[in-house]
């Protein structure tokens, strides 16, 4: 229990946090790079990511009788999760396909789209109550909330999904 008193201890402890938050931070973007195929940033991502891990864990396993370390590096872990995903959320790195379903706007929401500049696909469906309007829509993933607000002033009553996608071939992408 000294440590709670040693200033020395207590910076120690927040430099394994430090170190975990920036080691678990590449972790979430380095996955995230995986899914998406960047081989050589997920190299690069991965060798910091390890050499700081080996740091902070054996900085940790030095000294396992300071709580304050294991504090720290188990706080690290956690609020490194939360930084990467914030991370990634502000990089908006990759594509997305927006389906969008309505029961009587489709043409219309597909026109104001078209004229953003979008590429939509329009299918015609049957829903419960009868025809629908099924659009899909390819879009940068930093786009996705305007696309939703077209889509959403078009027709408030849309049904609208997004999910990520690796474009295989060469189609209309607005990159």
């Amino acid at each position: 229990m000294e440590y709670f008193s040693d200033p020395h201890a207590w910076l120690f402890a927040l430099l394994i946090f430090v170190l975990r938050v920036g080691d678990m931070a590449l972790d979430t973007i380095r996955v995230l790079f995986v899914v998406r195929g960047k081989k050589l940033l997920v190299w690069i991502l991965g060798l910091f990511q390890s050499l700081i891990f080996v740091i902070a864990i054996s900085s940790v396993l030095s000294e396992l009788d300071n709580i304050l370390n294991i504090i720290g590096y188990a706080t690290g872990f956690a609020t490194g999760n939360l930084i990467g995903m914030l991370i990634e959320n502000r990089l908006a790195i990759g594509h997305v396909l927006v389906n969008i379903i309505s029961s009587n706007r489709g043409t219309f929401i597909a026109e104001r789209l078209r004229a953003s500049g979008y590429a939509v696909t329009e299918i015609a469906g049957r829903g419960m109550n009868g025809t629908v309007f099924e659009l899909h829509a390819s879009v940068l993933r930093k786009d996705v909330s305007q696309v939703e607000t077209i889509v959403l002033e078009s027709d408030p009553q849309a049904f609208v999904t997004a999910e990520d996608v690796r474009p295989v071939r060469r189609g209309f992408w607005r990159a």
